[in-house]
């Protein structure tokens, strides 16, 4: 999902390639529309943020396409088929398309959460009909995946969420949580992608804590708790425990956060609120604990669902339920705002985006 706002580029190039004239290649943006079973491609100018789709997208993708993850190599890209309960493996052309590899790797029941370590070497499927995790060895030449001993994993809780710390030595998921109930984050040490659960664990937060973000030098934790309309902060310890900050929980005044995305550079901090139809940006500061941006909120076509960032950390791109859309927005490195660059139909609601790395 992505912004608006018309951007100025020169198109410096041909045969129906967009690319800017301070770069000399395009990236490309994927997402996953489930009720469609499909794809779609976008290809990205790295100057504009301006999105073109590519002939021949959407592509058809399994049964209930839910979540998406690309391989550091940029080469392949995984999809969680929550359908069929299997993951679809794509290879990358030069040129953005996917081929998908078959045959499809079965997992557990309702597969609706992808993650991957940096070094691209194990993905993980949280799997909400089974309530457990699934993990694969990933061959590196090839993308394919292979189960590590002992999976799936069981939870005991179904996912909700799940990242890993960007050292790739934690593993972190939400789950559990009904009105008036806190839900918690389960925290995980990882060897060869067997996870191990931490002591302390679980961790309580708010109720249904649906977005969760960890800052890119592996510090703190956050997660958007969509009923409580809070935030709630953490510092993580280096044996992989979580301890809340004294201002968290966070309270907004903004409704239903669903989605977090943390910038590049580790600064600023973005929250989808689906209820209330915006992003709202905050600085993160030195100990994590967060401050709203004065150029907060930044308005969202309806009902926005999920976020991502490009490479650079240049553009920033957010799924909408209603449209439904794609918007791309520009991100001031400097401040944290955000401003529109366009909007962008697609076949129906995205529930994952991601970007070429």
């Amino acid at each position: 999902m992505l912004k608006k706002a018309a951007a100025l580029f020169l198109v410096c190039a041909s045969m129906a390639t967009w690319i800017g004239c301070g770069s000399t290649s395009s990236k490309y943006l994927y997402a996953a529309i489930p009720a469609s079973n499909q794809i779609v491609i976008f290809r990205e100018d790295p100057n504009s943020g301006v999105l073109t789709q590519l002939a021949g997208s959407p592509v058809t993708a399994g049964q209930a396409v839910q979540a998406l993850a690309i391989h550091p190599s940029g080469k392949f890209l995984y999809a969680s088929n929550s359908g069929e309960g299997d993951v679809s493996l794509y290879k990358i052309s030069t040129a953005g398309a996917l081929t998908e590899v078959t045959p499809r790797t079965p997992v557990g029941v309702s597969p609706q959460l992808l993650a991957m370590d940096s070094a691209g070497d194990f993905l993980y499927v949280g799997n909400s009909g089974s309530f457990s995790i699934s993990v694969f060895s990933i061959t590196a030449s090839t993308g394919a995946l292979a189960p590590v001993p002992g999976s799936p994993f069981p939870m005991g809780v179904s996912p909700i969420n799940m990242a890993l710390s960007p050292s790739g030595g934690f593993l972190y998921v939400t789950g559990g949580g009904s009105l008036g109930t806190s839900g918690n984050v389960q925290a995980f040490t990882v060897s060869q992608g067997v996870p191990s659960l931490v002591l302390g664990s679980p961790f309580s937060t708010g109720t249904n804590p649906y977005g969760l973000a960890i800052a890119p030098g592996g510090g703190f934790l956050y997660t958007g708790n969509n009923f409580d309309n809070s935030i709630s902060e953490f510092t993580i310890n280096a044996d992989g425990s979580l301890t809340q900050l004294a201002s968290s929980p966070f309270g907004t005044q903004y409704s239903g956060p669903v989605a977090l995305q943390i910038d590049k550079s580790g600064k600023y901090l973005y929250v989808a609120n689906q209820a209330s139809t915006n992003l709202a940006g905050y600085s993160i500061g030195s100990d994590g604990s967060l401050i709203v941006l004065s150029t907060s909120p930044f308005g969202t076509a309806a009902n926005p669902s999920t976020i991502a960032i490009d490479s650079a950390g240049k553009y920033l791109f957010v799924g909408n339920q209603k449209g439904p859309v794609i918007q791309s927005f520009s991100v001031d490195t400097s401040s944290g705002t955000l401003t529109s660059i366009a909007s962008y139909g697609v076949p129906g609601t995205p529930t994952s985006i991601v970007a070429q790395p």
